[in-house]
């Protein structure tokens, strides 16, 4: 998970230097990060089939050892379909990788320490994100051009790959020493369920794709933002940018605790929401420190998932769960493909760059425009979690 998730996010960090060292604009800097979430949706259809078909410890290592060879083929050429076809690949293994690894912890831990081996993997993960954004501060020799930094991401890939072989072992060993768990069942889409979820878990949708197209698209262009918008160097740019997911790790599962204790899981949500919306036109129209709007940011990053993705289990039933989750995840990817090309159009069509700074504003607009209907998804919830208490 920590490859996996380095992988994803090593082009942030040069996609200052894709497009001055090779003459890229910032729309393919989007396709990078959309061709990955157009593979995801095809494999998420069939993924889950694959898994139950062929098992946790033969799909880990599959899908790891696709994933360590798609760092290597986005590294190999300056050619734009190479890099693509390498974002492609890494689609087609890492969103599989996630879902057989989550299998492989339903089965080992299900009724004895489920919930910390599921935040412990969380964590893991987000740890290849704080690594990657802060890899020009730690990783700064491999900064001289733009391929080294994606040599560094092939050579941490292998953590998929090698992964991949030392839990096939342990799952070997484990099955002929230790009685096995029940796994519960790989989240699959079904068509044919798609239309019987009620009100409530279609604003709980609407706000996930809202939010996560807001949020990631903007880490996809963040650390460029930073620097040529705001004059940061590319460590501090890649510090900023890391406090997300460093934030997350750490606030998510106490954001989480709190809202087990008090309820109020809808109007925790909108409050995130209301958080995240003023903090795109901060960083663009003033000259408050970048720290503000970037705590509240985090504050909403951690917030917003701890309440959101338990809530699904309160308001779906238990046989459609897999399938709503499902269905959730495929319309994320779908949300996040179309924003994070939006975005590297709107930086084109608006000449965004270091000599003209002001041409980032378009594409703050639209993530502050993603944060208003974010508000209004939850406020909707909230007002329909009331009714549903009240009847």
């Amino acid at each position: 998970m920590f490859g996996n998730y380095y992988i994803y996010d090593s082009i942030a960090p040069i996609a200052d230097l894709i497009k001055g060292s090779l003459g890229y604009d910032d729309e393919f800097i989007g396709a990078m990060y959309s061709v990955y979430s157009v593979a995801a949706v095809v494999i998420l259809l069939i993924g889950g089939v694959i898994i139950d078909k062929y098992g946790t410890k033969k799909s880990i290592l599959v899908f790891g050892a696709i994933c360590t060879v798609a760092a290597a083929l986005t590294a190999s050429s300056s050619d734009k379909y190479v890099m693509l076809a390498g974002r492609v690949l890494l689609g087609i293994g890492s969103e599989p990788l996630i879902v057989a690894i989550t299998t492989s912890i339903a089965k080992w831990f299900k009724g004895k320490e489920l919930s910390f081996a599921f935040g412990l993997n969380l964590t893991i993960a987000r740890l290849g994100s704080v690594a990657a954004d802060n890899s020009p501060s730690w990783g700064s020799s491999f900064y001289g051009d733009w391929q080294s930094p994606l040599y560094l991401a092939v050579i941490i890939s292998f953590a998929c790959l090698i992964g991949g072989v030392v839990y096939y072992f342990l799952e070997n060993f484990a099955e002929k020493n230790y009685e096995l768990g029940e796994a519960g069942e790989t989240d699959k889409l079904d068509l044919k369920g798609l239309f019987k979820y009620n009100k409530t878990f279609w604003f709980v949708v609407a706000l996930c794709v809202t939010f996560y197209s807001a949020v990631f698209p903007f880490r996809s262009f963040a650390i460029k933002f930073f620097m040529e918008a705001h004059g940061e160097t590319r460590e501090f740019a890649g510090f900023l940018n890391s406090i997300l997911p460093l934030s997350a790790m750490i606030a998510t599962p106490l954001f989480g605790l709190l809202v087990d204790k008090v309820g109020k899981r809808a109007l925790f949500m909108f409050v995130g929401s209301v958080l995240l919306l003023p903090v795109f036109l901060m960083m663009t129209y003033t000259d408050i420190t970048l720290y503000v709007p970037i705590a509240m940011m985090g504050i909403a990053f951690s917030l917003i998932p701890a309440v959101m993705w338990p809530y699904v289990a309160y308001i779906v039933d238990e046989k459609k769960l897999g399938t709503a989750y499902a269905l959730m995840t495929l319309i994320q990817q779908v949300g996040l493909a179309g924003f994070n090309w939006m975005i590297g159009y709107a930086n084109d069509y608006s000449s965004a760059s270091a000599a003209n700074p002001g041409g980032y504003a378009l594409g703050m607009w639209i993530f502050s425009s993603l944060g208003f209907f974010g508000v209004l998804f939850s406020f909707l919830l909230h007002k329909a979690d009331k009714e549903k208490v009240k009847s």
